[in-house]
């Protein structure tokens, strides 16, 4: 057995055929999360042989993983040769805050037109979990980890958490943004404030104020999107 960044791989050729969905499923999860959060960042290239070493595989789900991490737009896989990080395209996170805005509000209508206890509930929990770790730098990942369990919470909500992969799937630029935010107590207040706004307006069954509460909420992942592209013009195209 191999492991890498918390990784772990079956055998690379013995077996492989019967264990080689699951192994390109964990280098898809695995690698994205490195791109998402800058570990791999945009313009590193990635070289095949040594990422095979790395995580103890074959070529063959390596492969895998690299062309769906480049279908959503992470990547640059160059047949034979060598394998980008991609640059971060302003165009694809405006599209993806779109979606996510049109999605999300909808999903908040939703909740308040039928009723939700069992998710308010659940999303209630988290922010309760995400108000213990607030004034804790040291939790941030695991803050940043519950505020996406928040989204897909209500996603699930209304039987539509496959759209919440979808969102994800397709957010891979606005997420790596977002890295790029500096998540001070003022950052970390706001995000907290509007997650208990929509659970409010969710309860009120007022489903202006749910919709609205969302948008705004969203809103603030792209509206410093113009200064971050200049500070970091090395990341985006």
């Amino acid at each position: 057995m191999s492991k890498a960044n918390g990784f772990t791989a079956g055998p690379t050729r013995s077996g492989e055929l019967a264990i080689h969905g699951n192994v390109a499923s964990q280098l898809y999860d695995d690698l994205r999360r490195r791109i998402i959060s800058l570990d791999l960042p945009p313009g590193t290239v990635l070289l095949r042989a040594e990422l095979a070493a790395e995580y103890g595989v074959s070529q063959t789900p390596l492969r895998e993983a690299l062309q769906r991490i480049e279908q959503d737009g992470l990547l640059h896989v160059h047949p034979q040769s060598k394998t980008v990080v991609s640059k971060i395209d302003i165009a694809r996170i405006y599209e993806a805050h779109f979606m996510r805005v049109a999605l999300e509000t909808e999903v908040v209508r939703q909740l308040s037109r039928q009723g939700a206890n069992e998710t308010i509930s659940d999303a209630k929990a988290i922010i309760r979990m995400q108000e213990a770790i607030a004034d804790q730098p040291d939790q941030l990942r695991t803050f940043q980890e519950l505020d996406d369990s928040f989204h897909r919470v209500l996603f699930s909500g209304v039987g539509h958490e496959r759209l919440h992969q979808l969102v994800n799937a397709r957010s891979g630029h606005l997420n790596r943004m977002r890295k790029m935010q500096p998540h001070d107590e003022i950052k970390i207040r706001h995000i907290l404030d509007g997650h208990r706004e929509i659970v409010d307006a969710i309860l009120k069954a007022d489903e202006d104020a749910a919709i609205n509460a969302m948008r705004a909420h969203l809103s603030q992942t792209v509206t410093n999107a113009p200064e971050l592209r200049e500070k970091h013009r090395d990341f985006f195209t």
